[in-house]
């Protein structure tokens, strides 16, 4: 490397030479080579990145009302917050999201970046920190332990912000099709034994009403992301914080992002509590599990197409076989599935690493943020795939689904308030063993009730809305 390509950079451990144009300092390239773990960088989270930005940019103003930045240099970390904050030098976050150190890499990812922006806003050279100081200045009031968990907590409420609309919009997609097929009569299962007679649309708004449920929930647990523990500085003792700086600098972030962002009232509890993370898992699992056995349901339904249900037909989306022609496999919900299965297994991970804490510092954090990040990542991707993809394209077989109803034994149910359980289970015995229709049997052969009474019981509205029926 030629000496005009690189300056160099010192911390306590010694010096390293850095690439004059990138933006990061020399604990970040030091991170760079302690921490290929996963070849996902925090520039591959923008939420992430802007909202560090936003706690920088909080503190600067907060450490300049408390009179502990002259005004200069607060509104030069306030400029560069800002072109970070616009989508700019989003490349330069560099830091594999898993890390030991319990974020500090990170942390000082963002101060090295925001120091050398300000550094050459000032007409500085990348690395004059005299002028403007990585740790001295855009890390002022403030430690790793407070400012990586407050802008973890702040991109993800702006995550699972995206998350709600792709379950709402799902929501949506199968209260369509709820509508649609509101006349669709078919034969309920239970135990892959056939029940009882519905419609194919009460299945799918029953589908609708459980998303709704976790929509519900999920905005519920997002508000225990705006608990933040800003001016905690190292343990939650607020060392090296001027007075009021705590407090200063919450309601500046709340200002800044629309947030409804609140002041922990115990900065030690908050420093090493790792509460809402997992909530937010459990929530995400959740979802994840109840849109799992939804696909699991669709795959189910659309077996076939001769050998099996056959109750829908999914959109064909690629030739399912390399051997077998004709054949269509599901494979949208085949790939939600499997994006749940690494969501359950991230749970577990998230479980691990908040169980891991000791004392006043939980360093497991990192991997519990990566792990939520791709939970969330893959699960929206996962939801809008099966929305396009599969849900809104799904048709109904509706002479096969009617043809299941009026030849399952399942029918007979709906007389045991007139013929009595014996009776009713004597008919199912012999249609099971006969082969023969329920009704045949009922009307034609025993004589047990009318052709009229028959008619009354099995309209569609009373196999779908049931009422009680007597004799």
């Amino acid at each position: 490397m030629e000496p005009s390509s690189y300056r160099i950079e010192h911390d306590f451990l010694g010096e390293k030479k850095i690439p004059n144009n990138v933006y990061y300092g020399v604990q970040t390239l030091r991170a760079r080579e302690n921490f290929n773990i996963t070849g996902i960088t925090q520039a591959s989270e923008p939420l992430f990145i802007e909202a560090f930005a936003y706690v920088k940019k909080a503190a600067a103003m907060a450490n300049c009302d408390c009179g502990v930045l002259n005004p200069k240099i607060a509104g030069t970390i306030i400029h560069a917050c800002d072109r970070i904050i616009e989508g700019e030098f989003h490349d330069q976050f560099v830091t594999d999201l898993i890390q030991g150190g319990a974020g500090t890499s990170i942390n000082m990812n963002a101060n090295e970046v925001i120091a050398n922006i300000g550094l050459e806003y000032l007409g500085h050279q990348k690395g004059q920190y005299e002028f403007l100081h990585p740790n001295n200045h855009v890390n002022c009031s403030q430690s790793t332990n407070d400012t990586y968990p407050t802008a973890v907590m702040m991109a993800l409420h702006f995550k699972v912000k995206v998350y709600l609309q792709a379950l709402q919009e799902l929501r949506a997609s199968f209260l369509r099709k709820s509508d649609e097929f509101k006349t669709v009569l078919k034969m309920g299962r239970t135990q892959l034994q056939d029940a009882v007679p519905m419609t194919l649309g009460q299945e799918f708004h029953a589908w609708a009403t459980t998303i709704g449920d976790d929509i519900k929930h999920l905005g519920e647990a997002q508000e225990k992301l705006t608990e933040i523990n800003m001016g905690a500085t190292a343990i939650g003792t607020s060392i090296n914080t001027p007075k009021g700086y705590p407090e200063l600098v919450t309601k500046y972030l709340a200002q800044l992002t629309g947030l409804p962002m609140t002041l922990a009232p115990d900065l030690i509890e908050a420093t090493s509590d790792m509460g809402a993370y997992l909530l937010i898992s459990g929530m995400l699992k959740r979802s994840a599990i109840k849109i799992s056995k939804i696909c699991n349901d669709l795959r189910l339904l659309a077996s076939g197409p001769r050998a099996g249900l056959n109750e829908i037909r999914l959109p064909p989306m690629q030739p399912g076989s390399s051997i077998m022609p004709g054949k269509v496999n599901p494979v949208i919900p085949e790939v939600v599935n499997q994006a749940a299965f690494y969501v359950m297994g991230a749970d577990v991970t998230i479980s691990a690493a908040a169980e891991a804490g000791q004392l006043q510092l939980n360093v497991m954090e990192p991997v519990m943020v990566f792990s939520l990040f791709n939970s969330m990542n893959y699960m929206i991707n996962a939801i809008f795939a099966l929305r396009t993809k599969c849900i809104d394209g799904i048709t109904a077989n509706v002479e096969v689904c009617r043809e299941e109803v009026m030849r399952s034994i399942g029918i007979v149910t709906a007389l045991n308030p007139i013929l009595g359980y014996e009776t009713a289970a004597s008919v199912a015995k012999e249609a099971l063993a006969t082969g023969k229709a329920i009704h045949d049997i009922v009307v034609e052969e025993r004589k047990l009730i009318t052709q009229e009474k028959w008619d009354e019981i099995y309209t569609f509205e009373n196999m779908v809305h049931p009422e009680y029926i007597k004799a």
